[in-house]
């Protein structure tokens, strides 16, 4: 104990700085945690299996092993939650809970421990060994020990003055803990009452199967409260690593950017802004993901209350007998009835529930684990994240469906009469659709891409179910139908490489030096920083035109953010050399022939006539 103490207070010691932080000292401490709670449960409960599998069992010995083994189950829950909220344990040094809640929970559970489980192995001892004779007044008096003790813990939890959830109530006014604050200490302090007073007026073995499953309820939301503090923990470490390795990227381009600045070229920075990635929003992914697990831990919750209480309650079990209709379904090869309760329905619409927001919500933890896990671009994680969603969304519906008997020979005419609807009005939508997921798949295009469509170049921002979205150099943003990047012609400026040429044609006047004038072009593409010198550059005699002797330089720049500023460059470039060397570019020249087959009428008029002249 003394050594896992030790190392269980180094992993709090190890999460204080950024670099070594690590979530695989979180579940050191869990591990560690549980082993510290584990020598006296596995005791009692090794004690409580010998007497129930002995040779010799006697009468008084089965009652004995199920009450040590409960006292097992029992102690471990509380001493793992106790060692959990330990100075420097989990809760204090990992989810940076407060101390002063710490001190008021380690308080109740330490009150809860001493008196639960004695009473709680008296009580099941003699409920157990022998109800008549020994369940009456003994009986009753430790089975209202437990429900007291468990009335206290209940108040000093969710006491709204100084229970130990008032910090968090405080810090999170919105919380549903927070405003049912009066509603939850209503309901956790008067149901161990009424069990009390059950127990008393003589229905003591319904009053025990009633708490027994009232302190499962108590174990699993302990457990689901760990659990989400774990998770939420895990999310804290992934948007800090994030956060922290973006600041380094930000500060090791800002060095390279101001070590370049004296030889980029004025403009390019403005042209460079508008290519940029698209910047992740680590605190919408962070509360998104965040939503999730309050959705999955909820629906958790649902689900195991009513399965502790279901067995006990028949209440509970009221929906499984209101049948609603018939499906035919095929049981070994044969064709069955089988009824379609108010249950079944209520289970599909929770399915429906779950689809929808699970929908909206796993992307965002698969975004933000995608990013933590692999270097991937932003056109492959927009491109996981929206397959994932259309996958879970099929998948729901399908749950959905064969719940309530929706098998396909009860809609395929559905689905006979929606192919019709297709072929006359739907078709378009359907081929947008069809044609987004092949985008994606096939990744012609991705978010952050610089292509052309038509006569719009722009960067694709967005690709949805039906249309792309592509924002232009004006900040305007243009929908494109899927189905155009599939059948129609597209020019993808960044799809396997950024690098890109640049061709800028100049008129020479005819009668110049051709070959000073190549010699300019050449000497101005190598004076520009950006131009790479691998492709070289090159100057071609085009063409003999009708005003002017073509010339093209050809030369490469390795980034599309450049692309703009270096033409503009390499123009002023040109016409600085050509006028200091003395050649002309051409501009259209026009022959003008006049009719001679008759005089011609000449006038000479001045500007400003003086009068009678």
């Amino acid at each position: 104990r003394k050594t896992w103490n030790a190392s269980l207070l180094e992993t709090g010691k190890k999460i204080k700085k950024i670099r070594t932080d690590s979530f695989s000292f979180t579940f050191q401490a869990l591990i560690l945690s549980l082993l510290l709670a584990a020598p006296w449960p596995l005791l009692s409960l090794s004690i409580g299996l010998l007497l129930a599998h002995s040779a010799e069992v006697s009468e008084f010995s089965r009652p004995l092993s199920r009450a040590l083994i409960w006292v097992a189950n029992t102690g471990f829950f509380l001493t793992s939650f106790y060692v959990l909220c330990a100075p420097g344990g989990l809760a204090a040094a990992h989810f940076h809970w407060s101390e002063q809640s710490l001190q008021r929970l380690r308080r109740g559970l330490t009150r809860l421990k001493f008196i639960l489980l004695p009473a709680g192995f008296l009580t099941l001892l003699l409920l157990s060994y022998d109800l008549p004779k020994m369940g009456g007044g003994l009986g009753r008096l430790t089975l209202c020990i437990v429900l007291i003790s468990l009335t206290v813990f209940f108040y000093r939890l969710f006491d709204p003055r100084n229970g130990v959830l008032r910090p968090y109530m405080d810090g999170h006014p919105k919380s549903l803990i927070s405003r049912l604050r009066y509603v939850w200490l209503i309901v956790t302090v008067t149901t161990p009452l009424v069990l009390a007073g059950m127990a008393m007026i003589g229905y003591l073995y319904t009053a025990g199967v009633l708490t027994e499953s009232l302190i499962f309820t108590l174990w699993l939301f302990l457990a689901l409260l760990t659990v989400q503090q774990l998770v939420i923990r895990w999310l804290l470490l992934v948007r800090r690593k994030l956060a922290f390795q973006a600041a380094i990227e930000r500060r090791e381009a800002a060095r390279i950017k101001e070590d370049t600045e004296s030889t980029k070229p004025a403009g390019s920075e403005a042209f460079s802004d508008q290519l940029e990635e698209p910047e992740i929003d680590l605190d919408a992914l962070s509360e998104d993901s965040l939503k999730l697990l309050n959705m999955i831990l909820s629906i958790i919750a649902i689900l195991a209350v009513w399965l502790i209480w279901s067995k006990v309650l028949p209440a509970f079990g009221i929906l499984n007998n209101v049948t609603l209709w018939h499906s035919t379904d095929m049981v070994a090869g044969q064709g069955q009835q089988v009824p379609i309760t108010l249950a079944d329905v209520g289970l599909s619409v929770v399915i429906a529930i779950i689809t929808i927001l699970s929908t909206k919500r796993f992307p965002a933890l698969l975004e933000i684990s995608l990013l933590q896990r692999l270097k991937m671009s932003p056109g492959g994680r927009y491109a996981a994240t929206t397959l994932s969603s259309y996958a879970i969304a099929a998948i729901g519906t399908l749950l959905a469906l064969s719940n309530i008997g929706a098998h396909w020979s009860q809609i395929q005419w559905l689905v006979a009469a929606l192919s019709v609807g297709i072929g006359f009005g739907l078709q378009e939508i359907v081929a947008n659709f069809i044609s987004g997921i092949i985008i994606l798949f096939e990744r012609p295009i991705r978010v952050g891409d610089t292509v052309t469509v038509g006569d719009t170049d722009g960067i694709v921002t967005r690709i949805q179910i039906r249309a792309t979205t592509i924002r232009n150099w004006d900040g305007k943003e243009l929908l494109v139908p899927n189905k155009e990047f599939i059948t129609a012609r597209l020019l993808n400026w960044t799809l396997t490489d950024q690098l890109t040429r640049i061709v800028i044609p100049v008129g020479l006047a005819y009668g110049s030096n051709v070959e000073k004038a190549m010699a300019l072009l050449i000497e101005a593409a190598n004076e520009h920083p950006l131009i790479l010198d691998d492709p070289p550059s090159s100057v071609v005699f085009d063409a003999f035109g009708d005003n002017a002797l073509s010339l093209k330089l050809r030369c490469f720049v390795e980034n599309m953010d450049y692309r703009i500023a270096t033409v503009s460059d390499l123009h002023k470039a040109i016409n600085k050399k050509f006028n200091d060397a003395g050649l002309v570019i051409a501009f259209p020249q026009r022959d003008v022939h006049l009719d001679s087959s008759r005089p011609l009428e000449i006038r000479v008029l001045r500007d400003n006539p003086e009068p009678g002249v």
